[in-house]
């Protein structure tokens, strides 16, 4: 069962890190909150269609315990940390991006402690690092720190709590429901963002369709499904370290069909982050060796 679960949150870190793509590109014509809203609406139709044909075979299982509260909650945390995500691509590269937003990592043991769990050396020097690599990455050699980079980093930390709030909850309830609940609560509070913010046309939505579709199939709908499936069967550490192939999907894809460089420097930053990933799940990877 961990390896299935393992292999799940693969999967979705791959359609995460891409998609980061797919959020730049989505953007040529769209504001951050209508590419998140049409994205969200079609990940919801999406699971929604699942759930309709899984619904009484779930219902009828030993224990089944309805996920669409706990849906709502993990919905809120994962609004916010994808609503700063997307506005902060206005002023950052998607590589940068996904390098930054994978710092939940970091913040999952860390974040932790709240829940009376210790933490250990390790989580420090892990962190210590990131952070040391993040600063390569996104301060300039004159000091500056762009906006979107910051953003970025603010939105690592409400990753971090829904993945934590996930892991509380995913084994106790029926996870597609969760999945749909929390996939509702984005689309619901994104279109109400774009009523309030921006005013998008038929024709700038039509003409991003494909990175919609991307963005709310493939990651909204399979890879948020897949994430909570996969946490049913593995613990929030190994979940962690699998999901920071995340940075590296988003950084090669990037290059790949963006054109994005990184410079020397920004590099070095991405390589002390990946370590400190890495130290901050250092006895996960001892035991799993």
């Amino acid at each position: 069962m961990q390896l299935r679960g393992t292999l799940m949150i693969l999967a979705a870190s791959f359609f995460w890190g891409t998609t980061f793509v797919a959020q730049m590109t989505g953007m040529e014509g769209l504001g951050p909150f209508s590419y998140a809203a049409s994205r969200f609406f079609l990940g919801f139709i999406f699971l929604l269609i699942v759930w309709l044909t899984q619904r009484k075979k779930r219902q009828r299982e030993k224990g089944y315990k309805t996920g669409f509260l706990i849906g709502i909650g993990s919905g809120l945390f994962m609004f916010v940390a994808s609503s700063m995500q997307q506005v902060s691509m206005l002023y950052t590269t998607a590589g940068k991006a996904a390098f930054i937003t994978c710092l939940y990592i970091v913040f999952v043991p860390l974040g932790a402690v709240i829940l009376g769990k210790l933490i250990r050396a390790e989580n420090w020097i892990g962190a210590f690092l990131a952070l040391i690599g993040l600063y390569l990455l996104a301060i300039h050699e004159d000091f500056t720190f762009q906006i979107g980079d910051l953003i970025l980093f603010i939105s690592s930390f409400f990753w971090a709590g829904q993945i934590l709030f996930i892991d509380r909850f995913a084994s106790k309830v029926d996870v597609l429901e969760l999945s749909v609940a929390q996939i509702f609560v984005c689309m619901v509070m994104s279109f109400f963002a774009m009523m309030i913010f921006e005013v998008p046309t038929i024709e700038s939505i039509s003409n991003a369709w494909f990175s919609i579709f991307y963005g709310g199939i493939m990651s909204a709908g399979v890879a948020f499904t897949l994430q909570v499936f996969g946490q049913k069967y593995t613990d929030p550490s190994t979940a962690a370290i699998v999901m920071s192939f995340e940075s590296i999907f988003g950084a090669v894809s990037s290059w790949i069909i963006l054109g994005e460089v990184m410079s020397n420097r920004e590099i070095f930053g991405c390589v002390l982050m990946f370590i400190g990933v890495l130290v901050t799940q250092y006895r996960t990877l001892i035991r799993n060796a």
